[in-house]
């Protein structure tokens, strides 16, 4: 019952009222990345696959330029990242854009984070079901590692959500997700600037 129907009016009506609360500091967060990343845009803007793998645009902070190498290709994540969007990133202030998502009804305060497009062949029919419920803002996998734990685990957790969602999981994995926010625990794979892609064998 939770799951189905009291979930998305709990999520519309946290995700409004926190937009209407936080607008003023969006809006100066937009401008502070916009002089950062030297000209490359506040907002990131990218296909992710949701609920039943509809695919949707998820918005999130940019925290990376986009400066490029001699042969225009992209220079590395960690050159990228600037300080600010490291910032950022390690506050989990980038996925705040995502309550646009929520209202939209793209995505949920809680569940499985949403990955990319490319991934959804190389899925086993266990990892696909973690698309049986609309992807998160935060997520039981990001209670217990996040982007330090391998695709394997993360995986698992986000199907275990998946047949245990309810209002006291989801009440827990704020409270985690709070916690974990500030202590920056997890943000990314040991020698990594970012979380290492998935490749169907993790």
């Amino acid at each position: 019952m939770y799951k189905n129907f009291f979930k998305r009016g709990i999520d519309l009506t946290i995700a409004l009222i926190a937009l209407l609360c936080i607008g003023w500091f969006l809006a100066i967060v937009a401008v502070w990345l916009h002089f950062a990343n030297k000209g490359a845009g506040a907002f990131f803007f990218q296909e992710r696959p949701g609920k039943n793998g509809k695919i949707f645009k998820v918005i999130k902070y940019k925290t990376m330029t986009d400066e490029r190498d001699a042969d225009g290709n992209l220079l590395p994540d960690s050159y990228r990242l600037t300080k600010v969007g490291k910032f950022v990133r390690s506050t989990s202030i980038d996925e705040l854009p995502q309550l646009i998502n929520v209202l939209k009804g793209d995505m949920a305060l809680i569940g499985p984070r949403p990955l990319l497009v490319q991934y959804l062949p190389l899925y086993s029919k266990e990892q696909a079901r973690r698309h049986e419920v609309r992807p998160g803002i935060s997520g039981w996998a990001q209670c217990h590692g996040r982007n330090a734990i391998s695709w394997g685990e993360k995986f698992k957790l986000d199907v275990w959500y998946v047949d245990h969602c309810s209002l006291w999981t989801d009440i827990k994995v704020i409270f985690i997700t709070i916690k974990k926010v500030f202590v920056r625990e997890g943000i990314s794979q040991e020698g990594q600037a970012t979380i290492e892609p998935f490749n169907g064998h993790n």
